[in-house]
């Protein structure tokens, strides 16, 4: 802290930024309406450089708050612990939780924050304090996070439109996201993951066509199959065989989207040569048969536009070679094009 404490201020610094939403748009607006009154942004701003930053609240406040630092360094005085703060790491803090809070008298921090409430906000604050150790979880630096929360801020700065104090909030859905999932957001711009779930994963879906057994995955993974599975369920909140069928669905579900062949071939395409039991299969994870999933998908449609009409259009296609479709085709054929 500093020695002479009247240098400490809560704001004031050369390039900041700061939007405080009215109170009568938060009671008007976003506490009501069914997308917004989830989780919506009260405060939000960004502080470069922010020599003597200090804020102490002994009770807390009503409003969850997240403050990221992109450099420089900071400290935050919770849970009776005092935690330093380093470039890349974010922090979270739950309403009506005490604590104090300042940037370093040497290297101050650059922060990006918000104050935020909603009916998930206590769950998305928790979700985050359960993630990360010592509350400053680690960021890999994002030029895309910092986008997502620059554009929330361009569009609450040119005012409080219900269009825009929803997008503005849906976007911060996304900027929080972000923070959270950092594998799931970086996911284009890492290398290829030594991760064991993911390997295994990548190892489904590159042998969906085949039967693979729970020792096969264990093996891929150089692991035991009790350890294995404890591991991968752990991550995903799945058993691997309940996720390889997930998967096994999703390819399904391609198939009947964008091709014209046979339930049967495409159970086999995806490693299940019994066709009925790949029916049942389907039935329980989508609630619907294959075939009533493809007709109500066709019904929905404007055939001449999707991709089933598309393949439909070339009878040289090996699957729709003799299909009961043909007669469809010839008729779209006829149809004058919109």
């Amino acid at each position: 802290m500093s020695k002479d404490k009247s240098l400490r201020k809560r704001d004031g610094f050369d390039g900041q930024r700061l939007i405080v939403i009215p109170k009568k748009i938060v009671s008007d607006f976003l506490i009501d309406d069914p997308i917004t009154r989830q989780v919506y942004i009260t405060d939000i701003g960004y502080y470069p450089r922010a020599l003597f930053h200090y804020a102490q609240r002994s009770q807390g406040i009503n409003q969850h708050i997240i403050i990221y630092c992109t450099d420089g360094y900071g400290w935050i005085d919770i849970n009776k612990k005092r935690i330093q703060i380093a470039p890349s790491q974010f922090i979270a803090i739950p309403a009506n939780t005490p604590h104090a809070y300042g940037a370093d008298e040497k290297n101050p921090w650059s922060i990006y924050w918000a104050h935020f409430k909603g009916e998930n906000a206590r769950f998305i604050t928790d979700l985050i304090v359960e993630k990360q150790e010592s509350f400053k979880p680690q960021l890999t630096y994002s030029a895309e996070r910092i986008k997502i929360f620059d554009d929330i801020y361009y569009n609450l700065e040119k005012g409080y439109g219900e269009d825009t104090l929803r997008y503005a909030n849906m976007s911060f859905y996304h900027f929080l996201s972000s923070m959270i999932y950092t594998e799931q957001f970086n996911w284009e711009k890492k290398e290829p993951s030594t991760d064991t779930v993911e390997s295994v994963i990548n190892f489904m879906q590159d042998n969906i066509e085949k039967i693979v057994t729970l020792k096969e995955m264990a093996d891929h993974s150089q692991m035991s199959v009790t350890y294995f599975c404890k591991i991968f369920k752990k991550k995903t909140g799945h058993t691997p065989m309940e996720y390889f069928n997930y998967l096994k669905i999703q390819k399904a579900c391609q198939y009947l989207s964008f091709t014209a062949m046979s339930v049967k071939e495409l159970a086999f395409r995806i490693g299940i040569h019994d066709q009925y039991y790949f029916s049942r299969m389907f039935s329980r994870l989508m609630g619907t048969s294959p075939s009533d999933y493809r007709k109500r998908l066709s019904e929905s449609n404007n055939l001449v536009n999707t991709p089933i009409a598309a393949n439909m259009e070339d009878p040289s296609d090996s699957h729709l070679k003799n299909s009961a479709y043909r007669p469809m085709i010839a008729k779209l054929k006829r149809s004058p094009q919109s």
